[in-house]
């Protein structure tokens, strides 16, 4: 008898079910050791969280993330280039009473923490736009459960001054079409490459970059986020992008996935939107013919998703 033995195909199943739980739990220890160093720079960096860079970092928090908003904001301190001005939104006094040093340690620092009426994830932009003065420096969102690398706000920077008119993220989902209908969100592919587009939409969790143009069209329409989709921020955020003509454009060819801070994924917003199939209703209630007419000219993505990362559209 010739050639090799062919392997049982539990074996193979085995080992990529191993390899899978590996990678995860490596992922996890890297995560609550990035936690750990953050929590430690904390309390030994006193240097200004603000800089030169002209953008503004807006973030929101909530409920249980208020206990580890210091380790995301913490993250985009120590980055290698610094915003202007970094803003938390809260939308209760109340949770400056509770015991979080590491908060008022950034505060001191330069952090502002400022308060609004809770718009849900539309928060963490919507009280930066919604003031009667005209924008004039790009604006980067920010989640409250991720830790951001050193580069992540230098390589939005960098893409909005290579191509100002352009909303800029670090994990774009091209936005399928089929038969002059939107394919469900479930089923959108990842970008693989940083073609620009109307048909790709940017994930908030990872970090975004808006133009002031897009700041004026979310100013000028308003609260109605609230009645049409009050839970998709990343939805509705496209959708006036488009409606203003503005394309979306991926920062580097592949999409950055970064690590959520351990513990805040029991209440995020995202599983919820996904499983429920809420994105795809506010998707419909939304998206116009002429709308996916445009989406569906840009072309379909060359690449599958590869299915990690677990945060939806909302952010």
């Amino acid at each position: 008898m010739t050639g090799t033995m062919l392997k049982p195909a539990g074996s193979d199943r085995l080992a990529r079910v191993t390899a899978r739980r590996v990678r995860k739990a490596s992922k996890r220890l890297s995560a609550y050791l990035g936690m750990v160093h953050l929590r430690l720079r904390n309390t030994l960096v006193r240097d200004s969280v603000t800089g030169t860079a002209d953008v503004v970092v807006s973030m929101t928090t909530c409920g249980q993330h208020f206990r580890t908003v210091d380790v995301a904001l913490e993250s985009i301190a120590r980055g290698t280039v610094k915003p202007r001005r970094l803003i938390l939104w809260l939308d209760d006094p109340a949770l400056l009473t509770a015991e979080q040093p590491g908060l008022r340690r950034l505060q001191r620092r330069g952090v502002e923490v400022r308060f609004s009426r809770n718009f849900g994830p539309h928060t963490k932009y919507y009280p930066c736009v919604a003031g009667g003065r005209d924008p004039v420096s790009p604006l980067a969102t920010a989640d409250d459960d991720i830790i951001y690398p050193p580069r992540w706000l230098k390589t939005l920077v960098d893409a909005n001054r290579r191509y100002p008119d352009m909303v800029h993220g670090h994990r774009v989902s091209v936005i399928g079409t089929n038969g002059g209908s939107i394919t469900q969100y479930e089923a959108w592919l990842r970008r693989r490459d940083t073609r620009p587009g109307f048909n790709n939409l940017a994930m908030g969790a990872s970090g975004v970059i808006y133009p002031p143009a897009v700041q004026r069209e979310l100013r000028n329409r308003g609260e109605l986020f609230m009645d049409v989709c009050p839970g998709a921020d990343d939805i509705w955020l496209h959708w006036v992008a488009l409606r203003a003509g503005i394309p979306t454009r991926q920062v580097e060819a592949m999409p950055h996935f970064f690590p959520m801070i351990p513990g805040s994924q029991a209440t995020a917003p995202s599983g919820v939107n996904v499983a429920q199939r809420s994105n795809d209703h506010w998707i419909r209630t939304l998206y116009s013919t002429d709308d996916i007419s445009t989406l569906a000219a840009t072309g379909p993505a060359e690449w599958p998703n590869d299915g990690d990362g677990q945060h939806g559209a909302t952010g």
